[in-house]
């Protein structure tokens, strides 16, 4: 067997490099993303790694480990870069590599399987992903066709558009609106309201307070009122129920007023429907999550917080990661709309709401790219 290791700057050149010296019959063994120094050892850039394979001998039920096909880190906006001709190619590519190396007890056959796999690689869970491969194969089995690489894509993307665009809320709010931000430590929750704040200020034009009950954390205290200062919004500290009300009572004249919480005492009742329902006013619950979590952590933080009222999620650190898959797991799972994504450190500008389109192509992006 002969065995050789490829650098380049993404998956795709390195692929070329791998079929170029040793055919489409070579056997992808690993590869990775790693960082390599630049002059003096700074100005460090990313590459692919890719350790590839090409046996002599056919491999006859030998177990192979599944193929992974990292994605290389670009946001995208809502464009169809899987019609390139080039990108199928690619695919078609991976997708023979793929079947001289499947395992022989396959979920689903052919092409569908090269999809579903990757759908299994953006960190969807079997479940979603044989549910939305079964859709596309009943549709096809009506069409009485063999469908190709781009058709299955093509017709997956539609379904999940479909499937997302029956959660997602788009609705124009007349009355005050009293957001609560909630979610674990480290996901950039008080980050992720300022960001919110300058949208709401900015793009929609509203009026902005602040209060923030996370007393616990000086720190968050500290850099909320940074962000108060930054964006000219009052702020109000409620160390107690009874502050949180009277805060509510002084910002009565405000379009939106944002709440930073601490994360704690989400299990008492009454503390949660003196929270988030004072005054008998109606409230919104964002859950700030990280998308760079693992799915399972991702779902189980989700469940902490499931039985708050009309809550919307937010991901943060989207720019971290290449998997995006948990987003759809929590929307068709849960039947839960995300309210916004951030994509870095930046306020007010690394936030934007997603489209139904802009997810599917987050994960359509993933397969093609790979």
């Amino acid at each position: 067997m002969k065995i050789k290791k490829y650098i380049a700057n993404t998956m795709a050149e390195g692929m070329k490099k791998v079929r170029a010296e040793l055919g489409v019959d070579a056997v992808i063994l690993n590869s990775k993303e790693i960082t390599q120094k630049g002059m003096l050892g700074i100005f460090k850039k990313r590459k692919i790694e890719i350790i590839a394979a090409l046996d002599p001998q056919p491999m006859i039920n030998r177990p192979v480990k599944p193929l992974s096909f990292p994605r290389e880190v670009e946001l995208r906006q809502d464009n169809n870069k899987y019609e390139s001709a080039a990108v199928l190619q690619e695919i078609k590519t991976l997708k023979r590599m793929f079947e001289a190396n499947a395992r022989v007890n396959s979920t689903f056959t052919g092409d569908y399987e090269v999809v579903y796999r990757f759908l299994l690689e953006q960190e969807l869970t079997e479940s979603v992903a044989k549910d939305l491969i079964g859709h596309v194969i009943k549709v096809q089995q009506e069409v009485g066709t063999e469908p190709s690489v781009e058709t299955i894509i093509n017709e997956l993307q539609k379904e999940l558009m479909n499937r997302i665009h029956a959660i997602h809320m788009e609705q124009t709010v007349k009355e005050q609106q009293i957001i609560h931000f909630v979610g674990p430590t480290g996901v950039g929750k008080t980050t992720t309201l300022a960001k919110v704040a300058a949208q709401k200020m900015l793009i929609e034009k509203k009026k902005v307070a602040f209060i923030t009950s996370d007393t616990y954390r000086i720190a968050a205290i500290e850099q909320l009122k940074t962000y108060a200062r930054i964006l000219d919004i009052p702020l109000e500290v409620a160390y107690q129920v009874e502050d949180y009300k009277n805060a509510i009572e002084k910002f009565s004249d405000y379009d939106v007023i944002l709440v930073d919480t601490a994360g704690r005492n989400y299990r008492d009742k009454q503390y949660v429907k003196e929270l988030f329902q004072p005054q008998g006013k109606p409230c919104k619950t964002f859950i700030v999550l990280a998308l760079t979590a693992k799915p399972k952590d991702i779902i189980d933080i989700y469940q902490q917080f499931e039985h708050l009222p009309n809550k919307e999620i937010i991901f943060t650190k989207i720019d971290e990661t290449r998997q995006y898959g948990s987003m759809v797991n929590l929307m068709l799972e849960k039947q839960v709309n995300i309210a916004y994504l951030t994509n870095g450190q930046d306020v007010p500008e690394d936030i934007f709401i997603p489209t139904p389109e802009r997810i599917s192509n987050l994960i359509v992006g993933g397969l093609i790219d790979s």
